[in-house]
């Protein structure tokens, strides 16, 4: 028996010297009672004086409050710590084979002995911190709400797609850019919350859209890749096509798919986009441009009415280059003083082709610039929207209209125009201090509140509950109010008593055509007959025949506007054209 113990004890002793970790055994003051030569190989470079007596001052440098965490353990047995990580900084090296960090466990025995066991984790440590910063770097790269890849992950991946080579045929590539025409809506009615949802659920159907939309043609299906480069924007890369139509073809089929209702809740909501696709050619183009020039085209499609895509074309860049110098030189406009209005009178219509010239006039604005002369509303009305200065314009037009229709009073008496129109943005509607600010700039002039007419679109007035709202706050003031366009918009004659408005503006499109179109002449019958059961006057509007005055005087319209009366006149001419009229 004695034989096979002292074979036992030579066993575990050549497995203590030869173990790949360092085992050390010590009494509960740190005293060193046996350690294996890993452990020396450990510890020594640690050790300020080469002394390793006692196990907690050799890592008290290092890791000064292990004696009192073994000190603090009082179960007679059992695991103290595990996997320590015990960090040695650059300068407490003494050595340069000097671990970087050590992983320490610590065993009680019984009330008198301890077990430690070291390892040198300086490798693991940088593996975890390779692993950890690689991480970071794909999170970096990730949208947090859809799990996409974002835009610094998309031009990653346009950068790979444009450096690699391609077939000779066969292998196009496209990047398709796509936006909600009107998300700012979802959130502002329904609440952030809901926005995130309808985000979530654009992406997925972007994301399986875009599988099923692109087999067989798309032959690299590792590049065809759905990202989200915005709030609401995403961009869609194709790589790998078989020719430059089929990137067309998915963005239709894109545009199909997310048309189609979402359901939140209890909302379904019917959502529309606009997309521009960015087909590469031979040039080497940066992935930012390819990017912004896809965002281009989207912005066209968007300007074209929305619910559409556009193909990038070169003359979109200096489109929008020229856009861009428009939008500063807006804003120096306003300070400037370019802004001015033209008049267009709005006359009373009367048997036998006559009329009353001063029933009202119509504001429209006029952009002097300094080097490109008279800039109509078409050119930068949607410039002014989408960089939030049409308030500033608005708030211009309305100041310079009532000073000049209190000076048309005071200068013609009974032959001034007895009502003034002005247009409202959809800007300013969205405005909580509309009132408070039309209510300024009516005492600042002196004007009667009953002699303003503010205009809205059909479409803006049946936008919903909030415009409703700020309709009624706007008769409170005393104003009129006026829905113009009627006929190419959302509203129906069901629907026109639930619209807080005193005048109906039918669209020049109608009335064009009814001299020569019964059914358009009947539809401005029908809306004459339901907007005075309403206690509502008619407007009609483009008029440029005597034919055309006459069908829409018999059909009942109180009043018209229309190149056959006047076309738009300066200030001063409009003076002139009342004088000579009334």
């Amino acid at each position: 028996m004695s034989g096979e113990s002292d074979s036992a004890y030579e066993a575990l002793i050549q497995f203590l010297y030869r173990a790949p970790v360092a085992l050390i055994q010590l009494q509960v003051d740190g005293s060193i009672e046996m350690l294996n030569p890993m452990a020396s190989q450990l510890l020594m470079p640690l050790s300020q004086d080469g002394d390793l007596v006692n196990f907690f001052q050799v890592l008290q440098p290092y890791a000064p409050d292990l004696q009192r965490l073994c000190t603090n353990f009082k179960p007679e047995q059992g695991l103290i710590c595990e996997g320590m990580r015990v960090a040695v900084n650059e300068n407490q090296r003494h050595h340069p084979d000097s671990p970087a960090v050590l992983s320490l466990g610590l065993l009680k025995v019984d009330g008198n002995r301890l077990m430690a066991i070291l390892l040198d984790a300086t490798h693991e440590v940088v593996r975890e911190q390779r692993l950890l910063a690689s991480r970071l770097a794909s999170a970096a790269k990730l949208d947090a709400l859809t799990q996409l890849p974002n835009r610094a992950g998309a031009l990653e991946l346009l950068h790979t797609m444009t450096q690699r080579t391609r077939a000779p045929s066969g292998d196009d590539c496209a990047v398709l850019f796509i936006n909600f025409d009107r998300f700012k809506q979802i959130n502002d009615t329904l609440g952030n919350e809901v926005g995130d949802q309808v985000i979530v659920l654009v992406a997925e159907r972007l994301r399986t859209t875009v599988r099923s939309s692109s087999r067989p043609p798309v032959k690299r299906t590792s590049a065809e890749l759905t990202t989200r480069v915005g709030g609401d924007e995403f961009a869609v890369i194709l790589d790998g096509l078989a020719d430059r139509s089929v990137a067309s073809r998915i963005a239709a089929r894109l545009l199909d798919r997310l048309s189609e209702p979402y359901r939140i809740g209890n909302h379904e909501l019917t959502c529309t986009f606009s997309a521009g696709v960015r087909i590469l050619d031979s040039e080497a183009y940066e992935a930012d441009d390819l990017l912004r020039d896809a965002a281009i085209a989207m912005a066209v499609a968007k300007a074209g009415g929305g619910n559409r895509f556009e193909v990038f074309r070169p003359q979109m860049r200096e489109d929008a280059l020229l856009r861009g110098g428009m939008e500063t030189d807006l804003r120096y406009a306003i300070e400037r003083g370019e802004l001015y209005n033209l008049y267009q009178p709005v006359v009373g219509l009367l048997a036998g082709g006559k009329f009353d010239p001063v029933a009202g006039v119509e504001a429209l604005v006029r952009w002097q610039h300094p080097v490109r002369g008279v800039v109509g509303p078409v050119e930068f009305i949607g410039i002014a929207e989408d960089c939030g200065l049409i308030g500033a314009i608005g708030e211009k037009v309305l100041e310079m209209a009532c000073r000049d229709f209190v000076r048309w009073e005071q200068r013609l008496g009974t032959r001034a125009p007895r009502l003034l129109a002005v247009n409202l943005s959809r800007a300013q509607l969205s405005q909580e201090d509309l009132c408070c600010k039309v209510n300024a700039i009516l005492a600042a002039s002196g004007m009667e509140p009953d002699k303003l007419q503010l205009e809205i679109t059909e479409s803006l007035a049946a936008q919903g509950k909030d415009i409703q709202e700020q309709l009624l706050r706007l008769k409170e003031l005393g104003v009129k109010l006026a829905l113009d366009d009627f006929g190419t918009g959302y509203s129906s004659l069901s629907s026109l008593h639930l619209l807080p408005v005193d005048t109906v503006k039918i669209d020049r499109s109608f009335v064009t055509l009814a001299g020569t179109s019964r059914h358009h002449e009947v539809l401005i019958e029908a809306t004459v007959k339901v907007a005075r059961s309403l206690g509502m006057n008619t407007v009609a509007e483009g008029i440029e025949t005597a034919q055309q005055a006459a069908v829409v005087y018999a059909q009942g319209c109180d009043k018209g506007q229309g190149y056959l009366y006047s076309r738009p006149l300066t200030g001063e001419a409009i003076e002139e054209w009342l004088s000579k009229m009334a």
